[in-house]
C-alpha cells in the first residue's frame, strides 16, 4: 500500500522536514525514497517498530504471539465470519509478500516504482521481447536470468527444448484425462500376455502393467520422432516445425496467435502433468483424491 497510495492519491502538502527544507513532494516513490528520508525520520520509523514489538507480551501462547493485538475493527461476532476474515488476511498477506518483492525487483531494474519496462533500456532481455511466448500479463518473464547474457543461440536452444517438452506434456496430460472421461478400448492390449486394455490402470500405476514389447514400441516411436528429420540448429525441425500443418494459418497474425497459444498451453501442461504425478504418487489416484491419502501429516 505504501508503494501504491502515493501514485494514486498524491502526497501530503507542505514539508516532511522543515529544518531540512524537505517537502513531501520531494520524496520519490519506491526504493529511491530511501536516500531522501532524513536521519530523524529513520529514528522515528525504528522507534515505532520497537514500540510495536515491545508494547505487548509476545511470548508463545499469548494472543499477541498469535497475531491478535486487540485491533478489532475487522473482526466479527460470528465465528464462521471471523474465520473467513482471518483466512482472507493470511491469503492477502501471502499475495502481498510476493507483490512487494516483485515491486522491489522491478523498481531496482527500471528505476520506477511501477516497473516501466521502457525505462530499462540496458536490459539484455530486449533481444527477445518480440519472440513467440512473450505474452501478457508478464511479458518476457525470466526470473532465473537464463537469458541475462543475451545469447541468441542459447535462447533458441532453450526455446526448442521448451516447445518439445510442452508438446510431450500436453500429450501426457491428455493421456491422464482421456481414459477417465471416455473409458478404454475394448479387447486386448497384448493377446499373448492375456492383457486387456481394461486391465491397465490410469496414471503411474500403468507403468508396471505395460509389457516389455509395449515399451519397445514406445521407445521406437520416440526414436523415430527424433531421427526422422534433421534437427540441427537453424533447421525448421529444430524450431519445432515438423511439417504438421493441421493447426496452421495462411494469415501471419493468426499463425503467430496459434504458435503463441501452443507455447502457453505447453507451459500449462508441463505444470499440470507434474502436479498429476505428485497427486497420483501421494494418493494412488490419477485424479489425486485427497480422501485416499490417509497417511498425510497435513491432516
Amino acid at each position: 500500500m505504501g508503494y501504491i497510495t502515493p501514485e494514486i492519491t498524491g502526497k501530503f502538502p507542505g514539508y516532511l522536514s522543515p529544518s531540512a527544507g524537505l517537502k513531501f513532494a520531494d520524496v520519490p516513490n519506491g526504493l529511491a525514497a530511501i536516500s531522501k528520508v532524513p536521519a530523524a525520520g529513520w529514528g522515528q520509523i525504528l522507534a515505532y517498530m520497537a514500540f510495536c514489538e515491545v508494547s505487548q507480551e509476545q511470548t508463545p501462547g499469548t494472543d499477541a504471539y498469535a497475531g491478535d493485538f486487540g485491533f478489532k475493527v475487522l473482526t466479527a461476532a460470528d465465528p464462521a465470519e471471523k474465520t473467513k476474515k482471518l483466512n482472507a488476511e493470511i491469503a492477502n498477506g501471502r499475495l502481498a509478500m510476493m507483490a512487494i518483492i516483485g515491486m522491489f525487483f522491478q523498481d531496482g531494474l527500471t528505476g520506477s516504482a511501477w516497473g516501466d519496462w521502457a525505462n530499462y533500456t540496458a536490459s539484455p532481455l530486449r533481444a527477445f521481447e518480440n519472440e513467440l511466448g512473450v505474452q501478457a500479463p508478464v511479458g518476457f518473464w525470466d526470473p532465473a536470468g537464463f537469458t541475462a547474457d543475451g545469447s541468441v543461440e542459447d535462447f533458441k536452444r532453450r526455446r526448442a527444448t521448451e516447445i518439445k517438452h510442452g508438446r510431450i506434456s500436453m500429450l501426457a496430460t491428455m493421456g491422464y484425462i482421456t481414459p477417465e472421461i471416455t473409458g478404454k478400448f475394448p479387447g486386448y492390449l497384448s493377446p499373448s500376455a492375456g492383457l486387456k486394455f481394461a486391465d491397465v490402470p490410469n496414471g503411474l500405476a500403468a507403468i508396471s502393467k505395460v509389457p516389455a514389447a509395449g515399451w519397445g514400441q514406445i521407445l521406437a516411436y520416440m526414436a523415430f520422432c527424433e531421427v526422422s528429420q534433421e534437427q540441427t540448429p537453424g533447421t525448421d525441425a529444430y524450431a519445432g516445425d515438423f511439417g504438421f500443418k493441421v493447426l496452421t494459418a495462411a494469415d501471419p497474425a493468426e499463425k503467430t496467435k496459434k504458435l503463441n497459444a501452443e507455447i502457453a498451453n505447453g507451459r500449462l501442461a508441463m505444470m499440470a502433468i507434474i502436479g498429476m504425478f505428485f497427486q497420483d504418487g501421494l494418493t494412488g489416484s490419477a485424479w489425486g483424491d485427497w480422501a485416499n491419502y490417509t497417511a498425510s501429516p497435513l491432516r
